[in-house]
């Protein structure tokens, strides 16, 4: 398996693990320190409190499909993944169905890559 192949495999168990609400896989990809922007704004977590968001979260994700996945490798430790994924569920009682731009960054920490940064851009059309 290519590297660029390693760290797509891990975006989508990461994903998945947030389909099955397995807080505990999820909190095993978290870095020691990590932030997340999206549309709520930005902040900085680790393992224990991305478990807790995952367990305690008002959402589902039910669904969800990657495209235009590219993978860059700026330092031997670190990777950067960007991609197109359209994903539905539930968000706070209501149906979400978004199409998004997201990136992650891996880094190896203790040999096994965790994720760093999570971005997550809602699109919609250009000037609109």
């Amino acid at each position: 398996m290519t590297q660029s192949a390693e760290i797509e495999k891990l975006e989508i168990r990461f994903w998945q693990s947030m389909v099955d609400k397995d807080a505990k896989t999820a909190a095993t990809m978290i870095a020691e320190e990590c932030l997340i922007t999206g549309p709520m704004g930005s902040m900085r977590i680790d393992p224990a409190t991305y478990e807790k968001m995952t367990e305690e979260g008002q959402w589902t994700l039910e669904k969800f499909a990657f495209s235009e996945m590219d993978v860059i490798f700026p330092a031997d430790d670190v990777a950067v993944i960007a991609y197109k994924v359209h994903q539905t569920g539930e968000m706070r009682g209501e149906a979400m169905d978004l199409h998004c731009a997201d990136s992650s960054t891996w880094v190896r920490e203790g040999g096994n890559w965790k994720c760093a940064l999570h971005t997550e851009t809602i699109l919609g059309k250009p000037g609109g």
